[in-house]
């Protein structure tokens, strides 16, 4: 039985030949297959373990605290991640590279050498972003899609938009979902410049700015040995690079099935940012962004010689590039219940109908306190002076003035 250890270090394997050991047991094995002293370490099949900072923090994972207790009660099976915090220093063992002997006993060392000695690869500890907080209605919309929908067989993307607190923390209240075509292992987004002019607007009046990219991943990646693919890492570095904000959040679903439970799957959220030196890579043109079928995906391919611990080498493990971000929770200003953009039923006057007669009794501000409902009254209004008005009114919830509501009513009628 092969098990996943996620540390500060990445994901490592361990094998373990009999499932019904305990986690004293357990702890043992990792001491020997991966050098780690047992009193060193603290294990949980929790996440945030990885996001604790005291000892004090350490000691609230508990679920694998009692030595005695046998990993088959903690619905561990094979393939399963196990997360690890450990005390002190060790050695990675990487893969194995050639030894290349350079400078005055070898071959002449060129300019890219030394730029390649110069680019180091570590882990970086801590994020620029503090916590990402999702909006309750927003994120379930989202992932309501891709499970009953989609059943998670092809990727599905959107862009999230919220503020940033001088404190780094990002909450995040409404996602856009550009035009895409999303496949099994690869997500293709179409940028839409006149639709994005739009959302921008609709961002601003509301206060809002885009904050980060989320995606799925299907139900046949769940099957495989990495946290986010080649592809993936090129892709959010893509974006995180072209927003120029140091806080941006990269956030990934995923269903879990547990086949102890008689195939039951949850949805998880995860939250990441790009490591700085990532993006860096990204922005130098360092990554080779043609990915080949025999390549292994959860490493991503260098152009040139960087250096990861002690080694040359032109494959990086994809969790060197990740940076763990604590995820909360909120209720946010805007609703979530309007039909989405860009999905597969097309979005018509017919359903802005529907919506304003199913809201009859609320406000007109709060019927129209909406993205998706925003978005496709810009396609209709003036980006540059009706939809700041209109925006101006959603963000402070005061009075929709008399001749929009009517001009929307009889857009709504006219369906």
């Amino acid at each position: 039985m092969m098990l996943r250890i996620r540390s500060r270090d990445g994901l490592e394997r361990i094998t373990i030949d009999n499932p019904n050991i305990t986690v004293s047991e357990l702890k043992t094995i990792i001491q020997t297959q991966l050098s780690i002293p047992i009193h060193n370490q603290t294990l949980s099949t929790n996440q945030n373990l990885l996001l604790s900072k005291t000892h004090n923090d350490l000691t609230l994972f508990t679920d694998m605290s009692n030595p005695n207790t046998p990993i088959s009660n903690l619905n561990l099976t094979h393939g399963s991640i196990i997360f690890l915090s450990y005390d002190g220093e060790r050695k990675v063992v990487g893969p194995a590279t050639a030894f290349t002997p350079a400078g005055s006993f070898g071959r002449k060392m060129t300019m890219d050498d030394l730029i390649a000695k110069q680019m180091r690869v570590s882990r970086q500890e801590s994020p620029h972003c503090q916590s990402v907080s999702f909006d309750r209605d927003c994120a379930n919309a989202f992932q309501l899609y891709v499970n009953e929908t989609l059943a998670f067989a092809v990727k599905r993307g959107g862009f999230m938009y919220g503020t940033v607190s001088d404190e780094g923390e990002v909450e995040v209240d409404f996602i856009y979902e550009p035009p895409q075509q999303g496949f099994e292992e690869n997500l293709v987004i179409f940028r839409d410049p006149e639709e994005e002019k739009a959302v921008e607007a609709i961002a601003l009046g509301l206060g809002m700015r885009k904050v980060g990219f989320i995606f799925t991943q299907t139900v046949s990646q769940d099957k495989k040995d990495y946290t986010l693919s080649n592809r993936e890492v090129i892709q959010a570095a893509e974006f995180h690079a072209e927003s120029g904000l140091k806080e941006w959040v990269t956030a990934v679903v995923k269903l879990e099935v547990n086949e102890e439970m008689d195939g039951a799957a949850d949805v998880h959220f995860e939250a990441f940012q790009m490591s700085d030196v990532c993006v860096k890579l990204f922005k130098e043109g360092w990554f080779e962004t043609e990915i080949k079928e025999d390549d292994d995906p959860k490493l991503s391919k260098m152009k040139k010689d960087v250096v990861v611990g002690v080694k040359d080498t032109k494959e990086v493990d994809n969790d060197f590039f990740l940076v763990v971000v604590k995820i909360l929770d909120h209720q946010g200003p805007l609703s979530s219940t309007f039909p989405i953009e860009n999905r597969i039923t097309q979005v018509t006057m017919k359903a802005l109908k529907n919506h304003l007669d199913r809201t009859k009794s609320l406000p007109f501000v709060k019927r129209i306190s909406d993205f998706h409902l925003l978005l496709v009254l810009a396609r209709v209004f003036d980006v540059a002076a009706d939809v700041p008005a209109l925006t101006e009114c959603v963000q402070t919830q005061s009075a929709i003035p008399e001749g929009y509501q009517i001009l929307i009513e009889s857009m709504a009628g006219a369906a």
